[in-house]
């Protein structure tokens, strides 16, 4: 008697199953945002406690933190709600974990990418300041984060050392490949933030420099601060001594572009500095960009890098339409607000709003 009606109850099981089933998958992807939502408020603490402004080393901490969150619920919820959004031609709007550098700008873009995806239904959670692209990039393969804003030279010359490419169109459509079948490449912007090696006025006209290898002859009395991946990677200490045969005669650790760095300059703490084209420092202390004939900085277009699997439609439509409207000369805007004390998070809001993308 017991095992007919444990056979019936199986039955009933099995019949409701399919019947859920042909509904479609709609109802596993609302399950996932719920998911998402949950782990949104560990993100959140996660990220307050590592703080915007975290060193790199301090925001492997931020990153470890994320992966467990992220190979969690959100991870779990990104796999059914990707699968239902390609499944049903649209779908859920889906769930994101949007990452940045560890620079203003970064968290800048991130909070700009994440206005946008709410503003059209999708689920998001920040992880700020993770660090250097040598920690974020294998945090978003391994799944700690979905999206992040990039700059599309750079992006290639990690995952492609000896890539030629130098324009912004070249770059751009060489990067798909580059980067694997696991990361996804949406639009470009027009806007464009390079490295650049800048000096001041006083050390520009003290040694009459124009160009980055008009260092050559003095570089060994001098002193260069920058971040410190700047010592390995390829457009930094090796490039420059390898496409203009220039050599500091010593190295300061600063931050990525940063107030660090812009402070060190003005202080004579430094000679030359690694600073952002879009840095409005620049213009403010007439610095001095030297010019970069050799191509040691190619095309910097800012670009969302998105894992694949977690790629939908509305995300896509939503991401391509900030790179539609973001130029150089309005990046250069924002990060002054930024700069000048305006939270972030806010000048990002309001620029969505003025841009009808929220």
């Amino acid at each position: 008697m017991r095992r007919t009606r444990a056979a019936g109850l199986v039955a009933a099981f099995a019949a409701t199953a399919l019947a859920l089933t042909a509904c479609g998958s709609s109802t596993s992807g609302s399950g996932s945002s719920s998911s998402t939502s949950s782990s949104s408020s560990s993100d959140s603490s996660s990220s307050a406690a590592t703080g915007a402004s975290s060193a790199p080393a301090g925001s492997s901490t931020a990153s470890s933190s994320g992966s467990g969150s992220a190979s969690g619920s959100t991870s779990g919820s990104a796999s059914s709600g990707s699968g239902s959004a390609t499944a049903g031609g649209g779908g859920a709007p889906g769930s994101v974990v949007i990452g940045s550098a560890n620079f203003s700008e970064s968290e800048l873009l991130m909070n700009i990418y994440a206005d946008a995806l709410k503003a059209k239904g999708v689920t998001v959670s920040l992880k700020p300041a993770i660090g250097s692209r040598e920690v974020y990039l294998p945090a978003l393969k391994d799944g700690s984060i979905d999206l992040i804003p990039e700059y599309t030279g750079v992006l290639l010359a990690y995952f492609d050392k000896n890539s030629t490419a130098t324009s912004s169109e070249d770059i751009y459509k060489a990067l798909p490949a580059a980067v694997g079948p696991d990361l996804k490449v949406l639009d470009q912007a027009k806007a464009e933030d390079k490295d650049s090696i800048t000096v001041s006025a006083e050390t520009a006209s003290k040694y009459n420099l124009k160009s980055i290898g008009d260092l050559k002859s003095v570089a060994g009395d001098l002193t260069l601060g920058a971040p410190p991946e700047f010592k390995t990677r390829a457009d930094g200490i090796p490039g420059l001594k390898a496409k203009y045969g220039v050599e500091f005669g010593d190295f300061k650790t600063l931050d990525a572009g940063g107030p660090l760095t812009v402070n060190a300059l003005k202080n004579g703490q430094i000679d030359a500095g690694d600073l952002f084209t879009t840095d409005p420092a620049i213009e403010a202390n007439k610095f001095v960009v030297l010019q970069d004939p050799e191509n040691l900085y190619t095309a910097q277009n800012i670009v969302p890098l998105i894992n694949a699997a977690k790629s939908t439609p509305t995300i896509e439509a939503a991401l391509n339409a900030v790179s539609a409207k973001l130029e150089t000369t309005t990046l250069v805007d924002l990060n002054a607000k930024v700069g000048s004390g305006s939270d972030p998070a806010t000048v990002a809001a309001d620029w969505v709003k003025s841009q009808g993308l929220g």
